[in-house]
């Protein structure tokens, strides 16, 4: 596979549109195409997968570790890899670069592609781009200016030509028709938006008239294929994924590994009467519940069925909206409703942020799911809390850009089921896949 990395200064400079655009772009002249995100996303990865037909795979250095990050990169499959950065460039966990795009790109050996969305600069713009090439050197191959005017681009080429040294490969030109709508936790998920095809079609047309797709591909790097030890054995299991438009947020090495240890059988909390039969262990993952409460609080056959299993001992992992949906109810901010109602308290949405970024997790009691002294690395991102009675087993900390520690309690537990904020890749965190589903053995 041959990849390049598609960054930017900033967050909102326009790496997912131009991203999509350039894989229908590549997709049109014959290539298969592979995406990959910077970070933990769920949302961007669902636009390329939604675009190339094929599961998008996150590249998280902190979530994952080097060998992780290879290993999910190994497993793609196509001829061109493109990667979205996250945020700009040089922005990772702290207030240096460790973890972002840049870290990224070095550890695969992958040149830069900078997407910039200039507003009222010319050779101000070259000096920023002056400094995002020599802050730390980073392979920028060249820039792809976005939402602009061709007589402002074609000042804008001259500047960049003129005053650096790197390749402006074009532009793509403003067009309402392109936007994509946001939501408290980012973009309105691909599969919300009933003209994405269209959209994107647009979208790449404009990108092979206005960008030289022929040159781009010239800085298309091969890569090696890395070690993958991230394998674990079959157990023959039968394991429940929740999955619609409620309940998406996936890595997807997390299936691959959960599908080595037996079948998943997905499942529609939104659609469904009733969980799948006989299972061993269900998974509830991330998403938007409080998006779509009214759906969910009036299947009442699917919140009385996974109450009367949880309460019966099956094993559960319950990620973030899987939290609040076990709940009892959540107030999503404009009315309230009732949900599984298995852990005791609700779920509340709020105007701002509760937690978000990087922490590790440790277990601080024992019990027949998870050993006590147990490490995990996650991510938070949400604005809403639980008023949850249940007992905690998790202490997270954050360590804060000036070297301070906040630390919280979270994970609450219930007979076999565990439901917290926090995302978890299973890369890293193998030992606590399988304890959450053979327990503390």
């Amino acid at each position: 596979m041959r990849s390049i990395v598609i960054s930017s200064n900033s967050s909102g400079g326009g790496k997912t549109t131009v991203t999509v655009g350039i894989m229908k772009a590549l997709m049109k002249k014959g290539f298969d195409v592979q995406g990959y995100k910077v970070g933990p996303d769920y949302i961007d990865t669902a636009f390329h997968s939604r675009i190339t037909k094929k599961p998008s795979r996150n590249l998280d250095l902190y979530l994952m570790g080097e060998e992780g990050v290879k290993a999910s990169y190994s497993r793609g499959v196509g001829e061109l890899g493109v990667i979205e950065g996250v945020m700009g460039l040089y922005d990772g966990k702290g207030i240096d670069s460790s973890y972002s795009t840049a870290h990224v790109a070095k550890v695969l050996n992958l040149p830069v592609v900078l997407v910039i969305s200039p507003k009222a600069q010319s050779a101000t713009l070259c000096a920023e781009i002056n400094g995002l090439v020599s802050f730390e050197n980073a392979n920028i191959a060249g820039v792809i200016l976005n939402n602009i005017s061709e007589g402002y681009y074609k000042l804008l080429k001259k500047s960049i030509e003129y005053n650096c040294g790197v390749k402006v490969f074009g532009y793509v030109p403003r067009d309402e028709r392109l936007l994509l709508e946001s939501r408290h936790l980012g973009l309105v998920q691909s599969s919300e938006i009933y003209d994405l095809e269209n959209r994107i079609d647009i979208l790449s047309e404009l990108i092979l008239k206005h960008v030289n797709v022929d040159e781009l591909l010239k800085y298309f790097k091969q890569t090696f294929v890395y070690e993958d030890r991230f394998h674990l054995d079959n157990k023959n299991l039968k394991i429940g994924v929740a999955y619609d438009k409620a309940f998406s947020f996936y890595y997807r090495e997390n299936i691959e590994l959960l599908s080595e240890l037996g079948e998943i059988v997905y499942f529609s909390p939104l659609k469904d009467n009733k969980l799948p039969e006989n299972l061993d262990f269900l998974y509830i993952g991330g998403g938007y519940p409080e998006v779509f409460l009214d759906e969910l609080s009036k299947n009442k056959y699917m919140l009385k069925n996974i109450n009367r299993a949880l309460n019966n001992g099956l094993r559960c992992y319950a990620e973030c909206g899987g939290l609040m949906y076990l709940s009892k109810g959540i107030d999503n901010g404009e009315f309230e409703r009732d949900t599984v109602g298995f852990f005791n308290g609700k779920a509340v949405m709020t105007k701002k942020l509760q937690n978000f970024g990087y922490a590790e997790i440790e277990i601080i009691k024992d019990d027949r799911i998870l050993k006590k002294g147990t490490k995990i690395k996650c991510h938070e991102f949400h604005k809403s809390y639980v008023t949850c009675e249940e007992e905690k087993i998790y202490n997270l900390e954050k360590t804060m850009y000036d070297g301070e520690i906040k630390s919280w309690h979270c994970g609450y537990k219930k007979n076999n089921t565990l439901g917290a904020y926090a995302h978890v890749h299973f890369f890293e965190n193998i030992d606590f896949l399988q304890q959450l589903v053979n327990g503390n053995k």
